[in-house]
This record gives C-alpha cells, structure tokens and sequence, in this order.
C-alpha cells in the first residue's frame, strides 16, 4: 500500500494486535541436521487451516537482502527462497491448503506505480555508481585504504517482473520444490498446494483474495477456515478485512529500525558510505578467520491478528442514535474505504490527509458525525453512494486551511527541537582526549590513597602532543569540507562556511541540510492557485480542468474498492495525473462515475515489460524489443527518458517525491509493438503468453488418484474437483502438458540440490470457479460461522463485582495457567543466592541471603532518572479508581483478591514479601531499604541487582499487570521493564516468563 506509516500507526494504536511468533528450530545430532517435524501441533497454540504466501515480498528480500550478503548466483537465490518458505511453513503448520502466489501482469492502475519503482531503481542504481566512484577517488588522494573493487555483476531487481528469463526459472524451480516436499516431508503429504506463477494475470495478494472470494461464494465452502496471509504490504489488513472472515491471520516480518549495513566500499559496518574514511579493516579473530561475516540477526516473525483489529474497531465505529440500524460489517468497509484517501498503489493522497498527522482518526471522527446526515453507510459490497462520499470530503474542506497551516507549525517546532538537542547533545560531549594512569581524573574520594607520580614530565608531553594531533586533525577535516564544497577551488578561496571576515560560522548559525523549495507554501493565502499552478501548470480559475481531475479521482476511488471487493473492474483503467485534487474540490460528485468499460483484457507480460523498464533494464526484453527504447527514431522514444524530474512535493528526501515520468500511451505502444512481433522465438513466445494455476498433492491425498484418473483417460475437457476429496474446495481441473505425476522422478533445476527419484506429487492446472458477469459477491460474515473469543478487556468490566480479569496472551484463550511450586521456589532460591553472593563482593554492604532476603519491593521507580507520571507524590503505577501501592501497609491477598488456582507457590511468595515488608519495617522508616527513602536518595545498586530485586518481588510484577493500563499489550509491559526498571531484553523476557504464570 503506498502508506510507508500505516502499519506502523495501525501497530501503536491497536498494540494488541501483535502477537510474536514462535519458531521449532531444527536440531542437530552428530554433524547431521535434523529438520522439524511439521506434522506435530503447532507451538503457537493455534492450528491454521490455508496458508498464503505474496510471493513477492519473498523473492526481493531473498534475491537482494539489505543487511547481509547478497547470494552469488542465481542458483543460491533459489535456495535462499527455498529456506524463507521452509521458515514460514514450519511456524504456520498449514493442514489444508499452501497457496503460493507471484505477481503477474498487473493491472494498468498499478503499471505506472511499478514504472515510476522501476525507473526510480535505476536511476538511483547509476548515481550510486557515480558516488562510489568519487568517494573512492577522494579516499585515494587522501591516502586512504580501501578493499580492491570486486569484479561482479550487479543484479537487476528489476529482472522480477512477468515475462523474464529469472521469473520463468522461478517457477520452475518452485515446482521442483513442491514436488520435493509433498515426497519428503510429513508435514506437507496431506495438504493441497496450489502455484500461481507469474504467468497468470493479477498481483499475488490480489489472486489470493479472487481465490478466496469465490471459494467462500461455493455451498460445501467451512465458514470456519483460518487463514494465514504472508506479506509485508500494508494493503493485506485491508484485504483480510475486506473478507470478513472471522479468522483471518496475517505473518510478517518484524520491523527493526536502523539496522546495521555494511559500506558500500570498505564493507565495514558502523558507517555510511558517504562518512567512509578508507581506514583499513581490523583483523577478526587471531587468525582473520572471520573476515568474511557481517554479524546479523535472524529475521523473526509476528502475527497480525485481523479479529482483535475488528475488536477494537467494533469500540471505535459502534454508533448510538443512528436513523437506520447498525450493521458492523458495513462499518468496517467504509473504514477500509476512508483509508484509501491517505495513499495506497493506485491513486496518490489527498494533501491535505497526512498518516502521520492522523488522518485516519480525522476522518473517523468526521464519518461518525455526519453519517446522521447521510442516512446510511458509504459503501456496499465494493460498491460506493458518491453522494455521501461527498459530505465526508466537504466537511474534510473546511479544515484544509487549519490542517496546512498546522502541519507548518509542527515542522518549525520539530526543527527547533531538533536544533536544541543538537546543542545539549555538543555540551554534553567529553572531551576527545583523556589522560590516563596517575593523570586520570577520578570521583571524589574515589581513591583510597593518592598514587604515585611517575615520568610526570614525559606524560605531560604526550598529553600536549595528543591536544596538538587532535587538533590538527581537525584543521585536516575543515579544510577538506571546504576544498569539496568549492569544488576543488582555490583553498584560499572564501568557502560556503566562511563569511565575509574569513571567520567560520558556527554550525548552528545554518542548517546542515539545504531545505527544498518549496513554491506552493500550501499555510500561506492563495495555495489552492499556487498548487494548481505549480503541479498542474493551470489557472485555477479553470474550473473545468479540475473537474477533470476530481472526476478520474472518484473513478479511481470506485475502481480501488471494486479492486479489493470485486475483482478487477477494468484491466486498462488509470489515474492520468501525478498529484491529487483537494478534498475540497469533491462537489457535486454524485454523477461523475457511472461504469466502467465492460470486456478490458490485461497486457501480455513482454508488452509489460515494454510499459515499465527503463532502457537500462532493456537486456531482459528482445533485441529488436530493445530498441524501441533507445533508437532516437523509435516513434515510443518519449516513453523512455534517460533522466527525469523528482518533485519533492514537501518532502525532505528523494523516494518520498513524486517521479514525474510520462504516462505510457496503449494505444501507441500496442502500434510500434506490432512491428516487432514477428520477431519473437519460440521461448519468448511462451514467456510471452498467459498462464494457468497449478496444484499439487501427494499421494496421501484424496485426491491424487482422481488425479491419475484424469491423466490415464487423456481427458481434454475441464473436470470439476469433487469438493469431498479437497475440504470443499472447488475448482476446475485441466491436464498440464509438462506434469510432474507419482512414481516418475523429477529433474532438479539447481545443481547443488538432488534430483528426486521418486516423486510422490502429481500436479495439473486448476482454474477457480467461475460466475457469470454482474456476479456481486457479499461482504458479509457466512452463516454458520463461529466468532472467535474477545480479547480485548471489556468496557464495562469493574474489579468490584466482575472479578479480576486476565489479558489473553497469544492464540489460545483456554492457557493452561503455571504456578511455582515448592521445588521450583527452592531452585529460584538457590540461584539468586549464588546471584547475591557474587553480587555482595563489589558492594559495600554484606551479601543478602534467604530466600528471597528482607529486601522490599524495590524503591527506585522515585529514583535515578524516572519520575512518576502522577503529581502530589502519589504512588506510581495508579489506576483510575485509585487502586495501586499502598504506602504504609504491606500488600496483602485482602487488597488484592486473585483467584485460587490451588497451588502453593503463590502463597509462599505472598507470604515471603509481607515477611520481608515486615522486617524491614521494624528497620526503620528511612533505612536503606525503607518505603520511605528520601526521593533525592541515589539508588547505588546496579542494573543487576535491581533485576534480582525484581526476581524476588514478582508480587510487583503481577500488580503491573492487573493495575496499569499496560495489559492491553506485552510489548507495552516489556517497554516499561527496559526503559523504567532498566533490565535488558533478556531480562525483561524472564520477568515476563515467570509473571505470566502467576497472573
């Protein structure tokens, strides 16, 4: 979806979405790998029906990942592919259907959006190319080291595209693969795996839907299925909603920002290539024998769980005192539909609606406000009511002015912040040379005794040389800034950063980055004329060309729904413009979208080709092909700029800009195209043609012997799949001409993998139910379908007569609740004794012992850099209804009531703190260990010892989970044990552990 934020914003907001993944690792038993067993029940606690994959975000993290090594050759690509699928079916455990989709020829909405990435790559490709080039010069002429260059060719990311060499190999080798498992491993022999390649038309999550839609439009369909969709596009949340299946699970990868990457010339990880100073590379072990790695982290995985999200929307979207009744499903395609306007892939977003600026909550608001006016819901069944559209866009007009104007105030404010902190962050610098030995500088009273002088002279010189060196280093530096900046002038030139006197100015005096021009000033007067102007180069008195542009943004509004509720309306529909209209320009819509085009046929995938690569990526399409691109005489040469404009558009950096790249014309591409048609050969022929789904079981199929019927009666006609062989999935069966059948071996397309001997897979085409034209398929949850359990904490839940109520952590609502047991306390006993012992050797005071020892609940939330949120010193941690710490009495089971669950560790842990309370109270008030410390008191004890503090106290963990708002999200919990408590990851994991049992 073209909203970068969207799932982060969806993410904060609805935090309990997010369940992370449990992952089985293979074991390893004398040298030899042995893989899981996926055929077990799955550690997630959940058992997933059909599994998904959008192929797509697979192959470009596997053909070109960021933060490792890329493959060498084709053939490791192929592996790395095979392995990323190996991961995600060993965390899902599928036990119907596999669906594996790659994105074919798209639809023409979507072809300028993948012509604008692809152009962009590679012009973004050559200007790395011309910076590394310089960089590596510069570095020379300073003396500099850098690796030799490699000799290698790049990969063209471009290659995955419908109708190449590289795609055709992929589907090829994904057949191998499926073969493969459906023979080898347990957990695939029962399950039905259908390859959608990149001949078949459509996008991979597009094909996924269409395969849901019609399966659950069948009679013998479960409306009970769970499903699991793979892929990191933001658009697959509002895909799964659009199904309203009430089990509809989403994996992705986990989202780590500022992950390390090697320089693109020392390969050295800690810098970017434009800070690279050619210093040589240090040696990595005593032997260099880890020169070759880059120390990564294994990707890992989280669910998106779509009926928690439907929770916490039925809360948000539920409306009293409507005129018509409410209809939930309805509701949450009017919110899947009001988020088109802050961007997606086929249309750009309104100016004024900005995610980041919480766009989405404005328009929530504005719909449950005037939906009174509007007498119903916006949508239906993929289908929209302009008119009330209308009344959304106008009440969103009126505060175009304030959001433009607002949106500039938090830009200077967020530059002013930005300019302060630089400051502190200058003033808090230490200096760049400290000496050491006797000279060392030291804590009041720190030493014991003073040490003896020795050489005083002599480090006295090394200390003025260290000042001289550092110095001069940093004359080295500016006179270098400012030779580059100059473009290798004369350095007795006046640079940018000198003024009229030869004096440096300050680096705060001026910002370190140019800010981009920006001429429509969208917070000043006249910005409506200015934007029309400037983006579209007309007056905006023309009053008819802007309902040119709202029109074919309405059409493209109504083409988007239909797109995810539908199907494709139209294979040649698209938005003719670069930016969007204003959302008060949206009046008197009502009449300006009728139909779309009925009949429309997408492009084959070389004629694609043609209408997305640059000419840089020309290689990948026949020669005669090719040279519509760059012959100055072609009559499509306009369609192939060697450079182009990048408006930024308000935005800071390049990828964030609108490419203003000229719009393919079909009719004219189709002309020259035909020309060269009669040049193709027999194989692009075949590249060049559309194909069909193909799907695989293995022998323990019930289906695999109708199978090897249909091949054994060569039957030339479509046979329909008996939906009780195929748990009710239904289809239409045609023979493959190049089969992969039981008992025949199967080639393997890579060297280094093994051929298969035996096959246990059959595989023919299958094509989805079909319907007849006008068919709308229903919006609606299925009858007969079970919702699953609540989640969320319910609103109207109230200690007093409700009883405590528990947050369910992942899948399974009916967890099997741990308790600490006598000889599990003896076991935490024994280590956080050996803990304190090691501990007390580098304190001040005595070791502590016992048990859990006659420490209280630890008194640093007051302390250190953490202040209570709340004012007039009340207790950390309050709840509304004023329930939290006590601060004169011991917590008790009286104050806090939680259910019996019968065993006795609980009680020996309640029983161990108000001991320890007790003790510590006849103490005194003010003791060290007191309730009462003086909040200017410095906690000395070390990150260590307050988690071994938290490990004897988990009564207080358990009261952060039923008092803080906090429980609606683990992450949420982990964050206040890293950030307040200042535990470790790793620690915070345990805590979490073990208080989870007892909650």
């Amino acid at each position: 979806m073209g909203v970068p934020a969207f799932f982060r914003w969806l993410s904060r907001k609805y935090a309990s979405i997010i369940v992370n993944c449990l992952e089985e690792k293979s074991k390893e038993c004398n040298g030899v790998q042995i893989p899981v067993d996926t055929s077990k029940p799955n550690p997630n606690e959940v058992e997933f029906d059909n599994l998904y994959l959008d192929m797509n975000g697979i192959i470009h993290p596997c053909t070109h990942p960021e933060d490792k090594p890329a493959p060498k050759n084709e053939d490791e690509m192929m592996v790395a592919i095979f392995e990323y699928i190996d991961r995600l079916f060993n965390i899902v455990r599928p036990r119907r259907v596999l669906y594996m989709a790659i994105d074919g020829v798209a639809p023409r909405a979507k072809m300028n959006q993948q012509r604008s990435r692809r152009f962009r790559a590679s012009k973004e490709g050559v200007e790395l190319a011309e910076e590394k080039q310089k960089m590596r010069e510069e570095i020379f002429q300073r003396g500099g080291y850098l690796p030799p260059e490699e000799i290698k060719e790049r990969f063209d990311s471009n290659c995955i595209t419908p109708g190449t060499e590289f795609m055709d190999n992929l589907a090829k080798c994904l057949r191998y693969y499926i073969a493969d498992r459906l023979t080898n491993d347990p957990g695939w022999r029962t399950i039905t795996v259908f390859l959608s390649d990149a001949s078949v038309p459509g996008e991979g999550e597009h094909k996924i839907m269409d395969f849901i839609r019609r399966q659950r439009a069948q009679p013998n369909h479960d409306p009970n299925t769970h499903h699991c969709l793979c892929g990191a596009d933001a658009d697959l949340i509002m895909l799964g909603l659009a199904t309203h299946e009430p089990n509809f699970t989403i994996i992705r990868e986990e989202f780590k920002p500022n992950k390390p990457r090697p320089c693109g010339l020392c390969g050295q990880i800690g810098h970017e290539l434009k800070d690279c100073q050619g210093v040589a590379r240090e040696k990595k072990g005593e032997h260099d024998e880890f020169a070759d790695t880059i120390p990564v982290s294994e990707q890992e995985f989280i669910f998106i769980r779509l009926s928690v999200l439907r929770e916490y929307l039925e809360r948000e979207l539920t409306m009293a005192s409507l005129p018509f009744p409410f209809n939930f499903e309805r509701s949450v395609d009017d919110w899947v539909f009001m988020c088109f306007f802050v961007g997606n892939d086929f249309l750009p977003h309104l100016p004024s609606l900005e995610i980041r600026e919480g766009a989405i909550d404005r328009l929530v608001s504005i719909y449950k406000d005037v939906v009174h006016k509007t007498g119903g819901y916006l949508t239906e069944n993929g289908f929209v009511n302009l008119e009330r559209v209308e009344l959304i866009m106008q009440a969103v007009g009126v505060a175009e002015d304030n959001i433009f104007k607002k949106r500039k105030d938090d830009e200077e404010n967020f530059k002013r912040r930005m300019k302060e902190k630089k400051k502190r962050m200058k003033a808090e610098q230490g200096p760049a040379y400290l000496p050491g030995g006797q000279f060392a500088p030291q804590a009041l009273g720190g030493r014991d005794r003073p040490m003896p002088v020795q050489n005083a002279r002599h480090a006295a010189f090394d200390m003025r040389m260290q000042g001289n060196r550092n110095q001069q280093n940093r004359d080295a530096a500016s006179s270098l800034k400012a030779m580059l900046k100059n473009g290798s002038k004369d350095s007795a030139g006046t640079s940018d950063g000198m003024d009229n006197r030869g004096v440096k100015r300050k680096a705060e005096d001026s910002d370190s980055e140019p800010e981009p021009e920006d001429n429509v000033r969208l917070w000043e007067e006249g910005w409506k004329q200015r934007y029309y102007k400037n983006k579209f180069d007309v007056d905006e008195t023309d009053e008819e060309f802007r309902k040119k542009v709202v029109k074919s943004y309405v059409e493209g509004l109504c083409w988007v729904l239909r797109y995810y509720y539908q199907g494709c309306a139209s294979w040649k529909w698209y938005f003719p413009f670069h930016y969007a209209p204003f959302a008060s320009d949206f009046k008197d819509i009502k009449d300006m979208f009728k139909e779309f085009e009925k009949g429309t046929m997408p492009f084959k995938p070389l004629e694609q080709l043609m209408g997305v690569f640059p000419a840089a990526s020309g290689n990948f399409l026949p020669e005669t092909w090719r040279a519509l691109m760059s012959n100055p005489d072609s009559s499509i040469i306009d369609f192939y700029p060697d450079d182009f404009a990048i408006d930024l558009n308000g935005k800071k950096y390049a990828w964030q800009g609108v490419a203003l790249l000229p719009f393919v014309d079909e009719r004219r591409l189709r002309g020259a195209l035909a020309d060269v048609y009669p040049d193709l050969t027999t194989e692009e022929i075949r590249r060049n043609s559309l194909g069909s789904d193909v799907v695989f079981v293995g022998k323990s199929h019930p289906l695999c012997d109708f199978i090897k019927e249909l091949y054994s009666s060569e039957s030339r006609e479509g046979t329909e799949i008996p939906a009780e062989l195929c748990h009710g999935i239904q289809g239409t069966l045609n023979l493959d001409e190049d089969p992969i059948l039981p008992d025949k071996p199967v080639e393997s397309p890579i060297p280094m993998l093994r051929d298969i001997p035996y096959s246990s897979a059959v595989g023919i085409k299958f094509k989805d139910p079909q319907y007849e034209g006008g068919h709308v398929f229903k919006a609606v949850v299925l009858p007969g379908a079970k919702m699953p359990n609540k989640v969320l904490k319910p609103g109207d839940w109230e200690r007093s007569n409700r009883g405590p109520w528990k947050p369910q952590l992942g899948f399974n609502p009916n967890r099997q609740q741990v308790h600490l047991d006598q000889s599990a306390f003896r076991t935490l006993g024994h280590h956080v004794n050996r803990y304190q012992q090691g501990s007390g050797q580098h304190s001040q005071g005595p070791p502590r012992g016992g048990q859990y020892s006659n420490a209280p609940p630890p008194s640093v939330y007051h302390q250190g850099n953490y202040r209570p949120p709340l004012r007039d010193h009340q207790p950390p941690f309050q709840h509304s209804r004023q329930h939290g710490f006590p601060r004169a009495h011991p917590p008790s089971q009286q104050q806090y009531p939680r259910p019996q669950y019968g065993g006795q560790g609980w009680d020996r842990a309640v029983q161990a703190q108000g001991s320890a309370y007790q003790h510590n109270s006849q103490r005194g008030r003010g003791g060290p260990g007191g309730y009462h410390q003086h909040p200017q008191h410095r906690d000395d004890r070390r990150p260590q010892e307050v988690f071994i503090t938290l490990v004897q106290n988990l009564q207080i963990l358990h009261l952060i989970f039923i008092e803080v708002h906090f429980y609606d999200s683990l992450h949420q919990v982990r964050w206040f044990l890293c950030r307040v408590i200042a535990v470790n990851r790793e620690q915070a994991k345990f805590l979490l552990a073990v208080s989870c049992t007892l909650v």
